[in-house]
């Protein structure tokens, strides 16, 4: 972690849910929210631990790279290996080996990204197990139930993520039931020190936005997120979707923008005052075997690098751009060895992890807007599938 976010360990930690401001540049805000098991830095990139672990890497990968909290998820954790294991373990802190913040999805994604496996009533959502097929159900009680046991330092709403495109009457009913289980899943039980965020959601409908955040704060969760975006939609509507959520919520809570991971969007989403994302790009382009870089990503896995003694990324001071070549590399991928992914991916939240300290320094020096000038330019620039010295 970098020195700038060290904290002096005799200080008395605030409560967890304390929401401190260190800075501000236009809308972009440099903040620290403290949870159960220790500050978060923010903005923060979260990498997705979908199923108690960051693909081919340990705890300790993630502390060197500077991760300082990561993503579980509700409904996969349900599945396996279940409740009675990990509450056997003492929760998902134990069961993982990791000491730091934790934020679990509650399982609503699921009701989009499964819908052919899925039936959705008032009282939450029916699924057939994507393992095995058997017939589990799924709504704010079960989730805060779920997420209770694993105690996580961050629990999420159960919602109903709304698809795009989708008509007006489909989307009025979700946000009332996202509404609905909201109201639910405050009132649950919760484990110590745990935080709970409400989940705006509305599609493309601006109106729909509005009511929906207005109702999660009149709730008053300990902070807000915005759902419902960066699922196909053009990019317009993204960050409109984004701006039009984030302008209800309250200055004095962390704003999370699920399932966001374009670098140059998440750039533009902190511009509107976005504090946290998270998203599977890092890892799952690792896996397809591409490198994201400073200009972007480019297919390490190409033919024209079977050659080529240059490391990912010239001037990069991560472990593999020290020891490893792209031709190593790309020869670990194509011979399907699993050192290969495990490089890329260490590589890759390394760029992640450097991209969000900039931005936060960024915004401490008051020059987040020439730095939100200069990305615009790097990333949106280049040519894609181009590897940055080309």
């Amino acid at each position: 972690m970098h020195d700038s976010d060290r904290q002096t360990p005799d200080a008395t930690p605030p409560v967890p849910g304390t929401f401190e401001r260190l800075a501000t540049d236009g809308g972009a805000r440099r903040g620290r929210l403290w949870t159960a098991h220790g500050p978060v830095e923010t903005p923060a990139f979260m990498p997705v631990g979908t199923q108690a672990t960051v693909k081919t890497l340990e705890p300790r990968d993630l502390e060197e790279l500077g991760v300082g909290i990561i993503l579980g998820n509700t409904y996969h954790l349900l599945v396996r290996p279940g409740p009675g294991i990990i509450g056997a373990c003492g929760g998902l802190h134990n069961f993982m080996g990791w000491r730091h913040p934790i934020l679990t999805d509650s399982g609503g994604f699921q009701v989009f990204s499964l819908a052919r496996l899925r039936k959705v009533s008032r009282d939450g959502v029916a699924f057939n197990s994507h393992v095995d097929g058997a017939r589990l159900f799924l709504g704010p009680v079960e989730a805060m139930a779920m997420q209770r046991i694993l105690g996580s330092d961050i629990a999420m709403c159960f919602d109903e993520c709304i698809p795009w495109p989708c008509d007006a009457q489909y989307a009025c009913q979700a946000v009332e039931r996202t509404l609905l289980w909201a109201d639910s899943c405050f009132q649950q039980e919760r484990a110590p020190g745990q935080l709970v965020f409400g989940i705006v959601q509305g599609g493309e409908f601006t109106e729909l936005r509005h009511r929906c955040a207005r109702r999660l704060v009149e709730i008053g969760f300990d902070g807000y997120a915005v759902g419902g975006v960066s699922v196909g939609e053009p990019e317009p509507l993204l960050l409109q979707g984004i701006e039009e959520s984030i302008s209800h919520l309250p200055e004095e809570r962390p704003r999370y923008v699920m399932g966001l991971g374009d670098l140059w969007q998440m750039t533009e989403a902190a511009a509107r005052g976005a504090d946290m994302f998270d998203c599977v790009m890092p890892t799952r382009h690792a896996r397809n075997g591409s490198a994201f870089t400073r200009n972007g990503a480019y297919p390490v896995k190409a033919g024209k690098y079977k050659r080529d003694p240059r490391p990912i990324e010239e001037g990069c001071r991560c472990p593999v751009c020290r020891t490893f070549t792209r031709a190593y590399i790309r020869h670990l991928l194509n011979a399907k060895e699993i050192l290969g992914v495990r490089l890329l991916t260490i590589h890759n939240l390394h760029c992640y992890m450097e991209y969000m300290r900039h931005m936060r320094e960024a915004i401490e020096a008051g020059a987040f807007q020439e730095w939100r000038r200069e990305q615009t330019a790097l990333l949106r620039g280049s040519e894609p599938g181009r590897a940055p010295e080309e």
